[in-house]
């Protein structure tokens, strides 16, 4: 994980400061690692918590997804019991095999878990996204398919359990404030580590193998909703969101305070 952000702070050598959207107890390491080489790195972060605090709300119509969200999801969210759905997001450019659709598909079905799954037009690698009947039949009322959603709203509401995630950084910050356990099926770039650091260091988060096979995802979803790791990754889930609004919320924590930082840099330097 140091390897990765010192690759990107080198091509960036020039600047006076870096910022990253992460908060300083889960990263204290590597930015502490980061700042030793490099201009000083501040966490000022997660970001969506920090601006809920400080944007006047008449921004708050901005959005950074790349795809109209289903609002209606969350209506049917309502309907569920608490912590039990699986929420199923690959994010905005992960594409997957028709196979890999229809082994998730599966795997979330033989599950018997209510889940809410994002299925993207472009989800599958040069074709439809589409389940086969038989699938569809399995699941109807019990799973819900959207091309996109309020994500953030999402992983807040009462009814979701955990999150099956490629483990983006956008995605995996999101969801370690919000207080969610994953499954991550890391793809490419910085998701590897990201999955890592949720599986190995933050001890929220169990990882899926590449090859996916629908006993594995049946497996992993009913250990991670019900099983002794997914009841103790929930409880560290739950630390780390209060960590998370600690560094964001109060006027004191280190995000707020990082962000005084960088604008008192920036002041003075227009001087």
């Amino acid at each position: 994980m140091t390897q990765f952000i010192s690759s990107q702070l080198d091509k960036s050598k020039s600047a006076s400061a870096f910022f990253f959207n992460t908060f300083d107890e889960l990263d204290s390491d590597i930015l502490d690692a980061s700042s030793s080489k490099f201009p000083p790195c501040y966490a000022i972060g997660p970001l969506h918590l920090l601006e809920n605090k400080i944007v006047d709300k008449t921004l708050a119509s901005f959005k950074s997804t790349l795809w109209k969200e289903d609002v209606e999801c969350v209506k049917w969210l309502d309907t569920k019991e608490p912590s039990s759905v699986i929420y199923v997001n690959f994010g905005s450019i992960t594409v997957i095999t028709s196979q890999q659709l229809v082994e998730f598909g599966w795997g979330l079905a033989k599950s018997n878990y209510s889940f809410l799954w994002i299925i993207r037009p472009d989800l599958v690698i040069g074709e439809s996204a589409v389940l086969p009947h038989e699938l569809l039949e399995e699941i109807s009322g019990r799973g819900l398919l959207a091309s996109w959603c309020p994500q953030e709203q999402v992983l807040n509401h009462s009814s979701i359990g955990g999150f099956l995630t490629h483990s983006g950084w956008n995605s995996t910050i999101e969801s370690v404030s919000s207080g969610v356990p994953m499954i991550c099926w890391p793809w490419t770039g910085d998701q590897q580590p990201n999955s890592w650091m949720c599986c190995n260091k933050w001890g929220i988060g169990l990882e899926m193998d590449n090859n996916v096979t629908r006993d594995e995802v049946q497996k992993l979803v009913i250990e991670l909703m019900n099983g002794e790791k997914g009841i103790s990754m929930r409880k560290r889930a739950g630390e780390w969101k209060n960590k998370a609004e600690e560094a964001c919320v109060v006027p004191s924590g280190s995000s707020v305070a990082n962000l005084k930082k960088i604008v008192y840099l920036m002041q003075t330097s227009a001087m």
